[in-house]
């Protein structure tokens, strides 16, 4: 089975067994809904599944709950652990729209056939992501992930075609 992270547990809350999370899915009110079963990679590389009691904003993060533990020793072990929906879970994106692992290793090259390197991470800014490019023996390459920049993704093929705009480079 595949797993996909979620989120990271940086820290525990209170005494009953809730914990702090910074999120990194853009699906916040169905990973982290009622009910919702999800993964903790602990440590050791064992998963411990659990299932959302509850979950409630805090700040940045997001503070949830998990189902029978009640106790912040139940929970102590968490710390800095992965957070991970089994890849089953995932729902079909519409038409244009990807998740993280499937643009993470991408090749990436330009409209004109220019290969630039690969896409190594995503950081999400706000208003768009910024994709991170992996290049040999360059500095990395931020790509803002935007219509002008991002002309083509193409899955089969493992690669994305850009067009840099003046001053990306």
């Amino acid at each position: 089975m595949q797993y996909y992270e979620v989120g990271r547990i940086i820290n525990t809350h209170g005494i009953h067994g809730e914990v702090k999370v910074m999120v990194i899915t853009d699906f916040v009110e169905e990973r982290f809904a009622e009910g919702s079963q999800l993964s903790i990679k602990l440590a050791d590389g064992q998963r411990q599944d659990v299932i959302v009691e509850s979950a409630r904003p805090q700040k940045q993060f997001l503070l949830v709950k998990f189902k029978g533990l009640d106790n912040i020793n139940d929970v102590l072990a968490f710390h800095n652990c992965e957070l991970e929906v089994a890849g089953d879970q995932l729902k079909p994106l519409p038409k244009g729209q990807y998740y993280y692992h499937q643009i993470i290793g991408l090749d990436v090259e330009t409209v004109d056939g220019e290969k630039l390197g690969t896409i190594k991470e995503i950081m999400p800014t706000g208003a768009n992501d910024v994709w991170v490019v992996a290049r040999p023996k360059q500095k990395d390459l931020l790509l803002p992930n935007i219509p002008d920049v991002v002309k083509k993704v193409d899955l089969d093929a493992h690669k994305v075609t850009v067009e840099l705009m003046e001053g990306l480079e």
